[in-house]
């Protein structure tokens, strides 16, 4: 026999064999292919563009949401032999939208550009090592005042 158990907000069911033994008595419900909130892919059945899907990572309703959409809609229902081919217009009115915003929508390269900044403005152990000199054990005093190797102090 089964028990219940209520802890918070949570309810604690634990059932038996016995309880596992017996075929389920539980209704399905059937899913309502017309419910607005039921999560879908970014095509609806109807052919529509679904704007409220994850995969769009929220352009449809960021400060260019309107471009976007005339942008995607235009390439998406497009009948050119070239897809898309007959959408220049709009594709450029959402790039230039997106440069006005471009803490927003920063271009790949000067994502690449800050990317490789933030990682030449923070030193790595790598670095710290070779700047404070072959002993790796050495105090900040010592690394202050280690020089580093130049060409006269190598031997040929």
């Amino acid at each position: 026999m089964s028990s219940v158990r209520e802890e918070g907000k949570d309810r604690i069911i634990f059932v038996t064999k016995e309880d596992h033994a017996s075929p389920s008595s539980a209704e399905l419900v059937e899913e309502d292919p017309n419910d607005p909130y039921e999560e879908r892919g970014l095509i609806l059945p109807s052919g529509e563009i679904n704007w409220n899907c994850p995969c769009l990572g929220g352009m449809a309703s960021g400060p260019c949401g309107t471009e976007f959409k005339d942008a995607f809609s235009c390439f998406h229902y497009s009948k050119e032999e070239v897809k898309g081919s007959d959408c220049l217009e709009n594709f450029r009115a959402m790039q230039e939208c997106m440069q006005r915003y471009p803490e927003l929508y920063p271009q790949e390269d000067e994502k690449e550009q800050q990317q490789q900044q933030s990682s030449e403005t923070k030193p790595t152990s790598q670095d710290s090592a070779e700047t404070s000199g072959a002993n790796s054990s050495a105090t900040k005093e010592d690394s202050d005042t280690t020089k580093p190797n130049t060409d006269d102090s190598v031997e040929s």
